[in-house]
């Protein structure tokens, strides 16, 4: 009888275990975007109008190696930039400003604000800005991408279909980027993303 319980509770702690990693991290993506990204070869990004309003950070530098870092783990899967038609559009939430309150911590949304020609773009994006950005006007998000709430010292990268304008997969670390070694946490913060790529 003591033997029939324990195989009880194993069973039940299994599928528990189950369950719980169903949920995790890698659960971002439906089956459909998987498929395409799997197919797509080449990206570029949509700027990022928003700069760092925090003081105590570089905007230029802080960029500089985000974008760096994507770049070296997308050719790493097998990517190369094509700024006239690429296959994904790359799109980065760099999060560093103070959180004084929560009414300032806007949480990162599946929309894309409208970006008019001739809008001043950080030299990080000198090279890979996607040409036709400026024809953006929405983005929808497919159904396993969240909205995020803000968390100060974070990244999101969103990659997003350019024929369909729709969010494929969204990717974050779950830690906080550290300060006495901002660059190379940086760095690691968004190689760790890129662990969760399809």
């Amino acid at each position: 009888m003591k033997f029939m319980k324990k195989v009880k509770l194993l069973i039940t702690l299994i599928m528990a275990g189950a369950f719980m990693m169903s949920c995790g991290s890698g659960s971002n993506i439906s089956k459909d975007s998987a498929k395409k990204i799997e197919k797509y070869n080449t990206y570029s990004y949509l700027p990022n109008k928003d700069t760092i309003k925090d003081t105590g950070y570089d905007n230029d530098r802080i960029h500089q190696v985000i974008i760096s870092t994507i770049n070296n783990n997308m050719s790493s899967e097998g990517y190369a930039i094509d700024n006239s038609r690429p296959d994904v559009l790359v799109y980065v939430h760099a999060m560093f400003d103070e959180r004084i309150a929560d009414v300032n911590a806007d949480p990162v949304y599946t929309n894309f604000s409208y970006y008019r020609p001739g809008l001043y773009i950080g030299p990080y994006y000198e090279d890979y800005t996607y040409d036709n950005y400026f024809t953006v006007q929405r983005i929808t998000a497919a159904e396993k991408v969240k909205q995020l709430p803000y968390k100060e010292k974070s990244i999101v990268i969103d990659l997003i279909d350019r024929r369909t304008n729709q969010i494929l997969w969204r990717g974050t670390a779950d830690e906080e980027i550290g300060s006495k070694r901002l660059e190379r946490d940086i760095r690691d913060y968004v190689d760790e993303i890129f662990k969760e790529f399809p």
